[in-house]
């Protein structure tokens, strides 16, 4: 087997993409094949993939009994903690923004953490495109999962889709349609020599309302599927079909990884951000969709779909016990006045380890007298760094906060003072 890169016909300059070599008939399952339709003037010469509803009864995919049990256990595990107590990481808007970067990045529009966190606060004026779409894509994270969590799988609609990809796209200067408008062109994914060389062809434009009314029927849950599948492998089946049939010139995966949060969000359950899991291991995940999407192969991407929301669960309660533990290693490099700014300024860093006072002492409900004082305190304890050099709209970073919330997905993470050494000997003491 032989991996190349090669960039999508509508990626970015820079962009790379892990996908197999070009695909043949014989790759295809009976089923797909017959799915094949000639595509429309001048690539006539080709074939589209127009794919097969997605399964409603039971899939076959004895391999991935174990990953799916193990991953119900960890929504069990981080539902329990959400609705026990209030926590402080669990649903940190700090969570959104490392989604939105990683899978932006997968798109090839690269930003950091710490930038959008930067732009956030200090307003969009002068900041890169790039750190400007990675924006919006949190901003609609932030917008469509409390819409998920009320309405439920009602909120799959068409419109939503098309929601979703302009929210997204909006500010990217090199898309050439128009945002939330499905595309009436042909497209195909890889092949940097056009699309003889293709790694696989979605339909035709004219087959594409149709296919991503499929995509939005399943999305529902109004099928045989709330009975016959489990979550994790609706997930799957959904998010598979939604990149298949490709509805949009860029941006597909994007939205296609926006809906999945929103999946959990209206079966009820805190909602995972994946796209770090998945950045992690962007050839497998790869590999998992042409199975399904070119072989109809359902067990790889299910177990994919499976181990990510369990590696997402176990990053999640290693970096939030790491906060828990930096947050008690901060109470003790002074002593806090009870009910003071300073000490009360701990509890949100984790949530805002990038911050203006202006934004702090709104948090805090106190005045700029009161939290410019707790600032300096904190400063003074190497909690907060200043990082603009200006005299006014000055930003303020926890970099020790900063530093376990945007390492690296499936690194332990490092507290300061504790010997690397010692930790990379075991478990991280937390």
């Amino acid at each position: 087997m032989l991996w190349f890169f090669y960039k999508s016909q509508n990626m970015k300059a820079g962009a790379r993409l892990l996908v197999w070599v070009p695909m043949k008939r014989s790759d295809l399952s009976h089923t797909i094949r017959e799915a094949l339709k000639r595509l429309p003037p001048p690539y006539e010469a080709h074939y589209g993939i127009v794919p097969p509803a997605p399964p409603e009864g039971g899939v076959f995919a004895p391999g991935a009994t174990k990953a799916l049990e193990a991953a119900q256990a960890a929504f069990g595990k981080v539902d329990a903690i959400a609705a026990q107590m209030k926590d402080p990481y669990i649903v940190s808007r700090v969570l959104t923004r490392r989604e939105a970067v990683s899978s932006s990045s997968i798109e090839g529009t690269q930003s950091t953490l710490d930038e959008l966190l930067s732009v956030e606060e200090t307003g969009d004026e002068g900041s890169r495109e790039e750190a400007r779409q990675v924006r919006n894509y949190a901003v609609a994270l932030d917008g469509f999962i409390p819409k998920a969590a009320a309405d439920g799988y009602g909120i799959f609609t068409l419109d939503l889709i098309k929601d979703l990809h302009r929210a997204v796209m909006k500010d990217d200067p090199d898309y050439q349609d128009i945002p939330g408008e499905l595309r009436t062109r042909v497209v195909w994914i890889g092949g940097n020599g056009g699309i003889a060389y293709s790694s696989l062809n979605p339909p035709p434009p004219a087959d594409v309302p149709d296919c991503l009314a499929q995509t939005v029927d399943y999305l529902r849950n109004e099928g045989m599927q709330q009975m016959t599948q489990g979550f994790v492998t609706r997930m799957a089946i959904a998010h598979t079909h939604f990149e298949a049939v490709h509805p949009f010139r860029d941006g597909n995966g994007r939205v296609g990884r926006l809906l999945l949060p929103l999946m959990m969000a209206a079966e009820k359950h805190v909602p995972l951000y994946l796209s770090p899991y998945i950045e992690s291991r962007k050839g497998t995940y790869y590999a998992s969709l042409k199975d399904a999407q070119q072989r109809l192969d359902w067990e790889p991407i299910i177990m994919f779909m499976a181990d990510a929301v369990t590696g997402t669960v176990e990053e999640l309660m290693r970096t939030r016990t790491a906060l828990s533990e930096l947050s008690e290693r901060w109470r003790e490099r002074r002593k806090f006045r009870k009910g003071s700014a300073a000490l009360r300024a701990l509890d949100e860093l984790h949530n805002y380890p990038v911050v203006t006072a202006k934004r702090l002492g709104q948090l805090l409900d106190v005045t700029p007298a009161q939290i410019n004082q707790a600032i300096a305190q904190l400063q003074e304890v190497g909690i907060l760094q200043e990082r603009t050099g200006y005299a006014r709209n000055r930003v303020y970073a926890a970099p020790e906060a900063l530093a376990i919330i945007n390492r690296p997905f499936g690194e332990e993470p490092i507290l300061a003072g504790v010997d690397p050494d010692e930790e990379s000997a075991g478990p991280a003491r937390l």
